[in-house]
């Protein structure tokens, strides 16, 4: 455990400075990195990142997105939507060409696994440039992710390591518990409702309260969802950890894979309130 909190603690000092950068390239270059290391490991977890005529434009095109993203909000003529649909239409189809002329070596299941989790970790390391561009209140929603997935697996695993008696999913992972599940919820709404009430008392927004706690459920239960289906994917596969990057924590998707499923499912949320012409969080918006 003490291997496991002096790399978390180095990991947080490395990436809090580049939260002060996230208004500039730095930010998504940074993730586009991040997107490239993910996406590698998960296809090395799935057994074809040697097989380099199929996973290097899987990754040239994985490391793209958030550069993409970013590029769709400062730079005239990019279409984003345009941009992205055409991609996963070439990725489908660069798939199923591969396989089909692979003579075996790249077969479908495996190109239906590299298709479900690449557009997992490439939509949800591309929807934090989204949320960080998202209108004037980018700039306080997008750390909704960091907080409160992070948050979220901390104190699961500490409330869990203290008074967890009854199993959560055992056969998906074992450590898990009920008494971790429910004390991740608890202080991820804790610290959001802390996050708001910085917000307000000294950058001058007025936080809906109620509505942050029912978010900091929310992704707090989405993040858990994250976290268990990747361990249910490391299983399938029987490993451990996806990669080592991070001593004591495993690889860089081990890390992020809850911060993940909350980005996404908070940009599906954020673009569906804007279109209904509702408030976002924060009357700035």
């Amino acid at each position: 455990m003490r291997t496991r909190i002096i790399s978390g603690v180095i990991g947080a000092a490395l990436v809090f400075p580049i939260f002060w950068f996230s208004d500039t390239w730095v930010f998504p270059i940074v993730l586009a990195l991040a997107t490239l290391i993910s996406s590698y490991e998960m296809l090395r977890c799935i057994g074809v990142h040697r097989k380099y005529y199929f996973s290097l434009p899987v990754l040239i095109f994985s490391t793209s997105m958030p550069l993409v993203a970013r590029a769709s909000q400062t730079v005239p003529g990019v279409d984003l939507v345009f941009v992205l649909l055409s991609g996963v239409v070439v990725f489908v189809l660069y798939l199923l060409v591969v396989s089909l002329f692979s003579k075996g070596d790249f077969k479908l299941p495996d190109a239906a696994m590299v298709f479900m989790t690449e557009i997992y970790i490439i939509g949800g390391y591309t929807s934090v440039v989204l949320l960080r561009d998202f209108g004037s209140a980018g700039q306080y929603i997008y750390l909704f992710i960091f907080l409160g997935a992070w948050s979220t697996d901390i104190f699961a695993y500490f409330v869990g390591r203290a008074f967890g008696r009854h199993k959560l999913i055992p056969d998906v992972s074992p450590k898990k518990t009920v008494e971790g599940s429910i004390g991740g919820v608890v202080f991820c709404v804790l610290t959001l409702l802390c996050y708001a009430f910085v917000l307000e008392r000294f950058f001058g927004q007025q936080p809906n309260y109620l509505v942050i706690a029912i978010i900091g459920l929310v992704i707090s239960c989405v993040a858990q969802i994250g976290d268990l289906m990747m361990s249910q994917i490391k299983r399938s596969y029987g490993i451990k950890d996806f990669g080592k990057i991070m001593p004591g924590h495993g690889g860089l998707l081990d890390r992020f894979d809850s911060g993940l499923s909350v980005s996404l499912i908070l940009i599906i949320a954020c673009e569906i309130v804007r279109n209904l012409g509702g408030e976002l969080f924060l009357e700035v918006l």
